[in-house]
């Protein structure tokens, strides 16, 4: 039995799909966090105290933090695949795991609050302007890395293009101002193309 908590328009709820999805993994979603509630409920902080999504079950084991998860999952159902088993390439999937949740999503994350979830006359323009700044230098660096390959480690769609890709949805469907980046734009569609995306990139909400 697998389960995952969380609503889809998370993008943290979004890399967990994408990977369940990517592994043909059977699973059941349950609604959980922002107007579904939940995560304040005891027994969903039994699961994870943070009272955050993602959170999965498998088999009575517990896992929370969408990258942590998104690594168990390619690495028990997916080595060779999503992970790769050369630990050179595992530790560039690594790497571009941890700076897409600790630099690109969170560069991105006030434009996206100001002008996804935040009513037009309550949005601080001064805000939205300095996470756009933060933004574009997070997207110039991915689009260096990407010209001329054609997935983010190695030459194979692997976790990291998961995470970047998730990342990236958010960024280019923003509506602010950006740089075209031809790199980051023609890797993008390539991995949005993947029947799993379609499942796990909804539009912005």
């Amino acid at each position: 039995m697998r389960r995952l908590w969380g609503r889809l328009s998370s993008v943290n709820v979004q890399k967990a799909v994408w990977g369940l999805e990517e592994l043909g993994l059977p699973y059941e979603r349950v609604e959980a966090g922002g107007a579904f509630g939940r995560v304040g409920d005891p027994d969903y902080l039994a699961l994870n105290p943070n009272g955050l999504v993602p959170v999965m079950e498998e088999d009575g084991y517990v896992l929370w933090e969408s990258n942590a998860i998104l690594r168990y999952l390619a690495r028990r159902h997916g080595t060779g695949g999503l992970w790769p088993e050369d630990p050179r390439e595992a530790g560039l999937v690594d790497q571009w795991l941890d700076w897409q949740a600790t630099r690109f999503t969170p560069s991105t994350r006030d434009a996206f609050w100001q002008t996804v979830r935040t009513p037009p006359e309550q949005r601080d323009q001064a805000v939205i302007d300095r996470s756009v700044e933060a933004s574009e230098a997070c997207a110039g660096l991915l689009d260096a890395h990407l010209a001329g390959r054609a997935y983010a480690v190695g030459d194979r769609f692997t976790a990291a293009d998961i995470a970047l890709g998730a990342a990236t949805h958010r960024w280019l469907h923003l509506d602010v101002p950006r740089t075209e980046r031809p790199a980051l734009r023609a890797w993008y569609e390539r991995v949005r193309a993947r029947p799993a995306a379609d499942v796990a990139l909804p539009p912005l909400s």
